[in-house]
């Protein structure tokens, strides 16, 4: 007969406990899903012709420093443009950066603030977004700004609701 370890133990009140080595699991797991996200965005963001990203020849200083010119000037020409490059820019940019405000508490346990994940996420994304107008792929936009910072804080807003459903279901000492 085989047995399995189980990843967590009973306390003597019933509450379900996950033992060291499984939250140590779910944080590994969270690392390597960090860093395949934070590479699927790096190829997104600068090498994917698919989304603008130019030739050598056609780069140039672009930016944007105005709030939402960008997200009303697709929101006004949304039938010129087609649905896809609407959604691309909109809600790709919130949908994009939810993953950062969904998996950094899971990797970083101690900044489950949504204050300091969005604040982290709004960093990033200035850090993106000066790389994109310094290396000229791209483009430097404000409103990448807020959209990216909105979708950090979705995540994390996720993050916390499925936190607490979890929570509700196998107790609080998890």
């Amino acid at each position: 007969m085989h047995v399995t370890a189980v990843p967590f133990e009973l306390s003597d009140t019933g509450v379900i406990i996950l033992k060291k080595g499984t939250k140590q699991l779910i944080r590994r797991w969270g690392l390597f899903l960090f860093i395949l996200y934070v590479l699927l965005l790096i190829y997104f963001l600068f090498f994917s012709e698919e989304y603008g990203r130019a030739a050598d020849v056609e780069r140039a200083y672009r930016y944007n420093l105005i709030p939402f010119l960008e997200i009303r000037r697709f929101w006004t020409y949304r039938e010129q443009l087609g649905a896809f490059a609407v959604f691309a820019n909109i809600a790709g940019n919130i949908i994009g950066f939810m993953p950062l405000g969904f998996i950094l508490p899971v990797i970083i346990p101690r900044i489950r603030s949504c204050f300091f994940i969005t604040l982290s996420g709004f960093l990033f994304s200035l850090f993106v977004e000066i790389i994109q107008l310094l290396t000229k792929v791209g483009c430097f936009d404000v409103d990448d700004l807020i959209l990216n910072t909105v979708g950090t804080f979705l995540g994390c807003i996720l993050f916390l609701l499925c936190d607490k459903i979890r929570r509700i279901y196998y107790g609080k000492k998890i």
